[in-house]
């Protein structure tokens, strides 16, 4: 069962990660994105690995288990805003990490405008500026589904409009008469 202090690896490390090209498209997606670190790319690849995977079971499988299960994952999909309505198993192929990072809240608080840059928007998130709803959401990393979407507000941070500080009271205030200061008398 394993020790549950201990929970198993979400991820898997590419088996040769000395590769330029591959070094130059995990730092390139790692900047694009403002990810912390490889682990969280490696995680999103994996999820779209086993989407994959998925797929193409169905693909292989007999008509009707195609149909019913094939459904099932296309709407679960298209709830995740990753796949449009009428699409079919083949399109689900054509994912790519692009798509799975495009839903993160990190990256959609971004190309809303609401931050500067993706670390911007991510330290939005994690000091508690964003809602989702009545929500306040502070993972970068949260998928938004295509029904949460709409409900994005900013609370706080930079760029949001403060609200107005309320009138002192006019009292009248005692007003002070100018201090007359000594001049010292210069000696001849």
């Amino acid at each position: 069962m394993g020790d549950p202090k201990r929970p198993r690896k979400s991820f898997s490390r590419p088996k040769n990660p000395w590769r330029s090209e591959q070094l130059a498209q995990e730092l390139y997606l790692v900047g694009t994105y403002g990810l912390r670190n490889k682990r969280e790319l490696w995680k999103t690849q994996g999820e779209l690995s086993n989407v994959r995977k998925q797929a193409r079971h169905l693909l292989a499988a007999s008509v009707d288990v195609r149909a019913k299960d094939g459904k099932k994952l296309l709407d679960s999909l298209s709830r995740r805003g990753l796949v449009s309505e009428g699409v079919t198993l083949d399109d689900v192929l054509n994912l790519s990490v692009e798509d799975f990072l495009g839903r993160r809240l990190q990256t959609l608080i971004y190309k809303k405008g609401a931050a500067v840059s993706p670390l911007q928007a991510r330290q939005l998130i994690v000091h508690g500026h964003i809602k989702i709803g009545k929500r306040i959401i502070d993972i970068p990393g949260y998928h938004v589904t295509a029904a949460e979407e709409g409900t994005l507000q900013v609370t706080g941070g930079i760029g949001t409009p403060k609200p107005a500080a309320p009138a002192a009271p006019a009292a009248a205030a005692p007003v002070a008469a100018p201090i007359e200061q000594a001049v010292p008398a210069a000696s001849a």
